[in-house]
């Protein structure tokens, strides 16, 4: 089976082709592949797709086999896949996720996609469809318990669930051991990505991410999403800002005219390859 590795701004998955290839159990492969000892080594796996409503659709399973709504850098690099290999000649193009439909901008350099733009839709505040086990209206700057100590937290869907957290520095951040508390904390039914943020200025904010099924990555761009919403709700930034990840920067931009959050970045082909089954 042939298999492309990719990235954006270091989060990186493994793309197959489903035009071509047929795969029975994109869960269990998922966890073998991504092995970063045994297998490929990724954060997680994606499958190109035919659609009766899009141009394309992705399908998107973490490390752990898990399958996610969407994925913001996997979107940019499905972008770049699909004209890249000639799958498509159109610089915009339309792209089913289980998050609904994305609109993703090419643009192209030397005949190869150097960045995309990726309409990200509405951010999603209502808890119920985030889900945060919460009755109120929204959950913004909501103080929540974790492993003994008190957070404030703005929970924001932007197709998939996020815990936006703000840190006075990420340079103590104990990752490793607070972000499971987190991403399976019993307020949050279905578990939760996690950003916590440094606020640079109101037009740069730091981020770390940790991501359910995953772990930490270097890059998360529904993250970054969730975390511009986050902090112009919270008075911390403009609608327009630079996040920057362990990865690389993202230019987020909360456009007030149709509340619709855009997403730009590169995205970065790293090598092909072919996986024996076994």
């Amino acid at each position: 089976m042939k298999f492309t590795k990719m990235h954006g701004i270091g989060n990186d998955y493994i793309y197959i082709n489903c035009f071509e290839e047929v795969i029975e159990d994109a869960s269990d492969l998922a966890i073998k592949m991504s092995d970063r000892h045994f297998g490929v080594g990724s954060d997680g796996l994606v499958l190109i797709l035919p659609s009766d409503k899009a141009d394309f659709r992705m399908r998107m399973y973490n490390s752990d086999g898990s399958e996610a709504e969407m994925c913001g850098n996997a979107t940019r690099c499905v972008g770049k896949y699909v004209y890249d290999n000639g799958l498509t000649d159109k610089r915009e193009i339309t792209l089913e996720t289980l998050a609904g439909i994305k609109h993703l901008e090419l643009k192209v350099a030397g005949g190869a996609v150097e960045s995309v733009t990726v309409d990200m839709g509405e951010p999603i505040l209502t808890p119920q469809l985030i889900p945060v086990d919460y009755t109120g209206d929204e959950f913004i700057n909501k103080i929540i318990n974790v492993n003994g100590d008190e957070y404030a937290v703005t929970c924001v869907s932007m197709g998939n669930p996020h815990a936006v957290v703000y840190l006075e520095s990420l340079n103590d951040l104990e990752i490793e051991k607070l972000g499971p508390k987190f991403e399976n904390h019993p307020i949050f039914p279905r578990r939760i990505n996690t950003e916590f943020v440094e606020v640079i200025s109101r037009s740069v904010l730091r981020m770390r991410v940790w991501e359910r099924g995953a772990g930490e990555t270097l890059a998360c761009g529904t993250g970054a999403c969730a975390v511009l919403v986050s902090s112009v709700l919270n008075n911390l930034s403009d609608r327009k800002a630079t996040v920057q990840l362990l990865g690389g920067d993202l230019e987020i931009n909360w456009d007030e005219k149709d509340n619709h959050v855009y997403m730009t970045g590169g995205a970065t082909k790293v090598f092909d390859g072919v996986w024996e089954y076994k």
